[in-house]
């Protein structure tokens, strides 16, 4: 009886080992898929202190800032992308500023910045939302001065465009507000990184950290698109331009040749936007104190009274002249005047100075 048992144990024993080990197997890739899932997870709500998505992480500080021009703006509603530097297998690479449709009306864009942070930089992705939130006090210039957006704002799901930061040379817009000279806030204005050795010093305002936790929207398909291009264009490369790109903006995305695509020029000081477009022939720039879309835009500026006709001033009188230099004439008593008739009074006569116009007839 007991070898028949030692029998019947040693052959049980090879068939609980390989369920042992299947069972161990399953328990394992259930551990790996739990910490791939919480990776995931982590990496979705990886957030910044104000809220912005961290996409990529480098150990080299990017580039500073190209200087370009604004291309004109293709039609009414488009928003102006500012252009950044992204980082690919090859390196940074410069992804054009351009126009685009906002996923919705009433949205603006809150641009992306890098971020200096435990000896790396940190890229928090831009998003679109119903104000401007914080991003790194950055001045990519055409109204993102580091604080807020000032080239235009929404009212009645219409965009009005500050057109002294905005170029609608070529575009017939009926939405323009008046010009305001929008006036950068840091002294060096192409940095592309805030914090750290170099960087931009900024910290978000408490509004600016609200705007961050709102719903907000993601980059449409054609930034995507956009940047999707520039990787794959080689020209577009830190490496290869030194910082120059051959396409700096473009007027529509994914239109990386033809007309109003515009190269990066030499660097000066004031940076892009700050060189103020000039008001109409005729027309004087109207001084206004600074606004964010973080705050209520002001209503739109009163039309303009026209001007009325002055009246006219009433002509001075005649010059007496002295009793004693009136030409004497001989008249009868009834053809004199009643004026001579009956002098006035020599009271009355000594109060007024000879020579002195007498005081225009009150209206």
């Amino acid at each position: 009886m007991s070898e028949h048992r030692d029998i019947q144990r040693l052959a049980s024993s090879p068939t609980l080992s390989r369920a042992h080990a299947r069972a161990s197997l399953a328990v394992r890739d259930l551990v790996m898929l739990a910490v791939a899932l919480l990776a995931a997870v982590l990496l979705l709500l990886s957030h910044t202190a104000n809220g912005a998505n961290v996409a990529l992480t480098v150990n080299i500080a990017p580039p500073p800032l190209p200087v370009y021009e604004q291309p004109p703006l293709p039609a009414p509603g488009y928003i102006w992308i500012p252009g950044y530097w992204s980082y690919g297998p090859d390196g940074y690479f410069w992804v054009p500023g351009t126009w685009v449709l906002p996923p919705d009306p009433d949205l603006v864009w809150t641009p992306g910045y890098w971020q200096f942070s435990d000896g790396a930089y940190l890229w928090n992705a831009g998003y679109w939302g119903p104000v401007v939130g914080f991003y790194g006090g950055i001045v990519y210039g055409f109204g993102y001065t580091g604080q807020g957006y000032d080239g235009g704002y929404w009212r009645d799901h219409r965009f009005y465009y500050n057109r002294a930061v905005t170029n609608i040379s070529n575009t017939n817009v009926t939405n323009v507000y008046y010009n305001r000279t929008v006036v950068n806030n840091t002294t060096v204005n192409n940095v592309s990184y805030s914090g750290g050795p170099g960087g931009v010093n900024a910290r978000p305002t408490a509004q600016q950290e609200a705007a961050g936790h709102q719903p907000r929207h993601a980059a449409t398909s054609e930034q995507t698109a956009q940047v999707a291009t520039a990787r794959g264009q080689r020209e577009l490369l830190a490496s290869v331009n030194q910082g120059h790109p051959a396409v700096a903006a473009t007027p529509k995305p994914n239109a990386f040749s033809g007309p109003g695509v515009v190269a990066a020029r030499s660097a000066t000081r004031g940076g892009n936007g700050e060189a103020q477009r000039q008001p109409p022939a005729g027309e004087a720039p109207r001084s206004e104190p600074p606004r964010h879309l973080a705050e209520a835009p002001p209503p739109p500026p009163p039309p303009e009274r026209p001007a009325q006709a002055e009246r006219p001033a009433p002509a001075a009188p005649a010059e007496r002249t002295a009793p004693s230099e009136r030409p004497r004439q001989e008249r009868a008593p009834h053809e004199r005047p009643q004026s001579e008739k009956s002098p006035p009074g020599r009271g009355e006569e000594s109060k007024r100075k000879p020579n002195q116009p007498e005081e225009p007839p009150r209206p």
